[in-house]
């Protein structure tokens, strides 16, 4: 994944609002005025944010008569997953590595014990 396609998406999700937005189209497709249901803001304000997240990648917009559909895209979303690997296997192999440690710092109290 190109770095400046995961910046894009990662500013896209720090703001609240937009990871909202992202959860509600989990659901399915919503229109504009659907997805500024729950916000105490314009529609104009919605709007922004709704370019923030098409530009990165994370939604799309069609069109249907008078209806304008937003949906869910999840491509963007398995970049960073597929970065994050990277982090989670580190993680996963020095918490095996401290399990490991620990277990042989109780096998050895319990040795010096008897």
């Amino acid at each position: 994944m190109h770095g400046d396609t995961l910046s894009a998406t990662f500013a896209a999700l720090a703001d609240p609002t937009r990871r909202a937005i992202l959860a509600r189209l989990t659901l399915g497709e919503a229109s504009v005025s659907e997805l500024a249901g729950p916000f105490e803001m314009s529609l104009v304000a919605v709007s922004k944010h709704l370019k923030v997240l098409e530009t990165a990648g994370l939604i799309s917009k069609s069109r249907e008569a008078q209806w304008r559909p937003c949906r869910l895209e999840t491509a963007p979303l398995r970049g960073v997953d597929d970065w994050l690997e990277t982090y989670r296997r580190f993680w996963s192999e020095s918490l095996d590595k401290l399990e490991a440690y620990a277990a042989s710092l109780k096998r050895k109290e319990e040795k010096d014990a008897k």
